[in-house]
């Protein structure tokens, strides 16, 4: 009888040790996401976050990627997002920069290193514009009502305390980086940003069920909640699991005086290889109009004012077609975030090299580009996919009372089911890898 190799996970002494301090690190960020930016204004904030429209949807987004830490304002407000903000820009540019793409194709290792840096380098500018912009944004929703206890600006007696708001803010981003590189290092490999997003969505979780089962008069859809999330969790499974293996052969070998026969095997192409970057992108886009025209709102030329009061409500996610352009969005993404990703693995010229064909296709250039046709094509059930669950939240909560959704409808959001659910199945994976790597494999363990 065969025995999961699970229930010797305490037993390795390494895999215990790396749980350990995987555990701790993100006990110890949970306790640093408490600390508050010097000078600020909680009530304000407080405030800030019930309120609806284009900046509170972004709002939420990057509350989302901060792991919660945005509603309290503290030094990790930014969370990593100028990090993954950094890694998607450098992404973007390696097919438009010649010189980056080479550079990466003739040496992967060192290329990825160089990547490695920059996006460090990179993550330090973002994340003052970052800062800069939250301040400005609460500053703006607020109403009147200031933030922080000072007036923010880089002149006279507010330069000094404007300053260490911003090294703070900057400050705790390249914490909560580090934070994710030590868990990546010496803990779980590899998913340490991915913990630490994962950690702050779980956290509000409670928050929600609390709100819901509080409310006597819809406690009641705590059910159809649940049941509503264990099928979008499966189809989010099943549909990050789908693969199309496409036949590849392999040239024989020569083994002394024989010739070894040529060896079939499959490319596995990913339904869904962009993930939840679709929705980040499409949030922020269509969230940005709205934030621009907010500034705009006042002006005493009419045409003026009710020109930016209609870009407002457009984008400002209280209408459907804000929903129906999210969709379209999201989908649009997938298919150029995909195409982006899939150009840079470069298929053609790595089976080339190795000397493997598709069956009736040309190797070289014809190769990626059949291979781009096939990923393009089993790309477009996976982003409608994507948008579906995008606005599956606003189609539900547009169905049920107001104090209902106010209550915490989905329990996470759209782009929050899709890191919980990436997150752990990568995380099993990787336990279990590790798992077998020690020897406790569960195919050689019998009772």
């Amino acid at each position: 009888m065969k025995r999961s190799a699970w229930r010797y996970l305490w037993k390795s002494e390494d895999i215990r040790k790396k749980l350990l301090i995987t555990v701790l690190l993100l006990v110890a960020y949970r306790f640093a996401a408490n600390i508050p930016v010097p000078g600020v204004n909680r009530a304000a904030i407080a405030s800030i976050m019930t309120s609806a429209g284009g900046a509170g949807n972004l709002l939420g987004m990057l509350d989302l990627l901060s792991g919660g830490t945005i509603s309290s304002f503290s030094i990790l407000a930014m969370g990593v997002y100028p990090y993954i903000t950094a890694q998607i820009i450098l992404q973007l540019l390696v097919p438009i920069i010649p010189a980056l793409e080479r550079k990466l194709k003739d040496n992967p290792r060192e290329g990825q290193k160089w990547m490695e840096r920059w996006t460090v380098i990179l993550t330090v500018p973002m994340a003052l514009l970052s800062a800069v912009g939250q301040i400005n944004i609460f500053n703006q929703m607020s109403q009147g009502t200031s933030v922080l206890s000072f007036t923010f600006g880089l002149t006279g007696v507010n330069l000094l305390p404007t300053l260490t708001t911003l090294i703070s803010m900057v400050a705790g981003t390249m914490i909560g980086i580090w934070i994710g590189e030590m868990i990546s290092e010496f803990g779980i490999p590899n998913q340490g940003l991915s913990l630490i997003i994962f950690s702050g969505i779980v956290a509000k979780i409670p928050t929600h069920i609390r709100s819901l089962v509080s409310d006597q008069q819809y406690w009641w859809l705590i059910f159809i909640i649940l049941v509503v999330l264990a099928l979008v969790i499966f189809a989010i499974v099943y549909v990050q699991q789908g693969r199309r293996n496409v036949r590849v052969m392999f040239p024989g070998r020569r083994v002394g005086n024989r010739m070894s026969m040529p060896v079939t095997s499959s490319l596995p192409l990913m339904v869904n290889m962009a993930g939840m970057i679709p929705l980040i992108f499409a949030s922020s886009i269509l969230s940005f109009p709205a934030i621009v025209a907010g500034f705009f709102l006042q002006v005493k030329t009419v045409w003026v004012a009710n020109l930016m009061n209609g870009i407002y409500k457009l984008f400002s996610g209280s209408n459907s077609w804000y929903y129906l352009l999210y969709f379209l969005m999201v989908v649009a993404f997938t298919f150029f975030y995909t195409d982006v990703l899939f150009s840079q693995q470069n298929y053609g010229d790595n089976l080339k090299k190795q000397g493997a064909q598709i069956p009736g296709v040309t190797v070289g250039s014809q190769t990626q580009k059949y291979l781009t046709r096939v990923q393009r094509r089993i790309t477009f059930p996976g982003a409608f996919f994507l948008g579906i669950v995008a606005v599956l939240p606003y189609v539900l909560g547009a169905l049920l009372p107001v104090s209902a959704r106010q209550a915490g409808l989905f329990l996470v959001s759209s782009a929050g089911l899709l890191i919980v659910v990436g997150v752990v199945r990568d995380t099993f994976t990787i336990i279990d890898t590790e798992l077998k790597l020690h020897g406790y494999d569960e195919s050689l363990i019998k009772g």
